[in-house]
């Protein structure tokens, strides 16, 4: 099937790329030249593990195509799909201009029957809006179709490629046809395809990611709560999560959510309640307790050192908002980076693919480090904000000779306090109480 994508973002190539690997002939159009051009000439623009060797694959056996036409683009489409941005607008809401634009765009342009599929997370009443601005200047049949995409950055070919379910919002026989025939490769193993009308399929993507985000943040809650009480958040992570109606995922505690997703649609879904005259209570909430908690180490990392961090050196381990991808959006390193530097300290910064996004963002205002043991070189303490697994089991003895001090204050929990006790570190966690203070 010839399958159009406009848009080459995360979510874009991501989708462009596995298609083709399904024997679809798929074009991704982007206005961005220079990103056309490098992805043309077969440099990935995004890292995600296991997407550049189908990148590569399919560009090579002529399934995956890039162009900054959109006429060209589309000609001779089934399926377009559109994986534009959603950005928050100032008020919280979602902000549709590029999809509506691209929506207008394309009315004139259809020849023939097309599924116009809004893949992009957008808010209720999407498609109806994309519906309309596509039929102003369309002059053949068209349906448009809702399918948000679930995909966990780190994991999402796999997330892609063996979906747990594939929502679709549509209420036409004639494009349920083609979704089935698209999909038909991804769910032989028996994941259902769910159909619903277009609103509840856009609802159900925002409820899904809000539901999460609040399993964190509740968890995250717990956590400061063990703090206060003398109790141990991992002791209790596993008696909730064992519970089967519970679930073991999204409770470990930590310095907060991040990424392009949990964020905007927290936000985007209280802004549509808002709309409606609905007091979304629980995600107002949500989203106060996550700001605060993405900071919750520094009033104790300025304690520690008598409140004053001027001189101080800090160690960073980790930028991007989660391990296994570069994406650094609303990712806590870089709150507490700039707590940091407006305390007065030096900040020496590793992370294994995020760091040239936040050069971009930062420039010199910190120092980027070679590797996670020269960050630590001349450092009164190592700070660490993402999950990576190179920082799981790291040389605790080159540790200890290249900090000053045996400091550690542990984002992420990753390793226990009775081993940094035996180690003899001065370790603060997220909902384990201070060790050897």
């Amino acid at each position: 099937m010839k399958i159009a994508v406009v848009g080459t973002g995360y979510v874009g190539l991501v989708t462009g790329t596995c298609f083709a690997e399904t024997g679809n002939t798929v074009t991704c159009v982007d206005i961005d030249e220079r990103k056309v051009n490098s992805l043309k000439n077969g440099k990935i623009t995004i890292y995600e593990p296991g997407l550049e060797n189908l990148f590569e694959r399919n560009l090579k056996q002529d399934r995956l195509h890039f162009t900054t036409n959109l006429k060209e683009g589309i000609e001779g489409a089934k399926i377009i799909f559109l994986a534009l941005p959603t950005p928050p607008g100032e008020d919280g809401s979602a902000d549709l201009k590029y999809i509506l634009k691209v929506a207008e765009d394309l009315g004139p342009l259809l020849k023939d029957y097309a599924v116009i599929v809004d893949k992009s997370t957008v808010p209720v009443g999407t498609a109806d809006k994309v519906k309309n601005r596509v039929a102003q200047n369309c002059n053949v049949e068209f349906d448009v179709v809702s399918n948000p995409e679930f995909l966990r950055e780190g994991v999402a070919v796999e997330d892609f490629m063996k979906p747990d379910r594939v929502v679709i919002g549509t209420t036409s026989d004639k494009a349920k046809k083609l979704m089935d025939v698209l999909y038909a490769p991804l769910v032989r193993q028996g994941n259902p395809i769910i159909y619903m009308d277009e609103k509840s399929a856009e609802l159900t993507k925002y409820a899904a990611n809000s539901f999460l985000a609040t399993k964190i943040t509740f968890m995250n809650e717990i956590a400061n709560m063990c703090e206060l009480l003398g109790a141990d958040v991992d002791a209790v992570r596993r008696g909730v999560g064992t519970d089967s109606r519970i679930g073991k995922r999204f409770l470990f505690a930590g310095i907060g959510y991040g990424g392009s997703c949990f964020p905007k649609d927290v936000q985007a879904l209280a802004k549509s309640a808002q709309e409606v005259n609905y007091d979304f209570d629980i995600l107002k909430s949500v989203m106060q307790v996550n700001e605060k908690q993405k900071t919750k180490l520094i009033p104790q990392i300025k304690k520690y050192f008598g409140g004053d961090l001027t001189g101080k050196t800090i160690a960073l381990w980790g930028l991007a908002f989660k391990p296994y991808t570069d994406d650094i959006r609303e990712a806590p390193a870089l709150y507490n980076i700039d707590e940091l530097l407006a305390a007065g300290a030096t900040v020496r910064a590793y992370d294994p693919e995020a760091m040239d996004n936040v050069k971009e963002l930062l420039g010199d205002r910190i120092e980027f480090c070679d590797s996670q043991y020269s960050a630590l070189e001349g450092a009164d303490a190592l700070f660490i904000a993402t999950e990576w697994p190179v920082f799981r089991t790291p040389d605790f003895d080159k540790v200890s000779e290249l900090l000053t001090s045996r400091t550690i204050f542990d984002g992420r929990n990753l390793y226990t306090p009775e081993e940094m006790k035996d180690l003899g570190y001065t370790y603060f966690s997220i909902g384990r109480g201070t060790i050897n203070e």
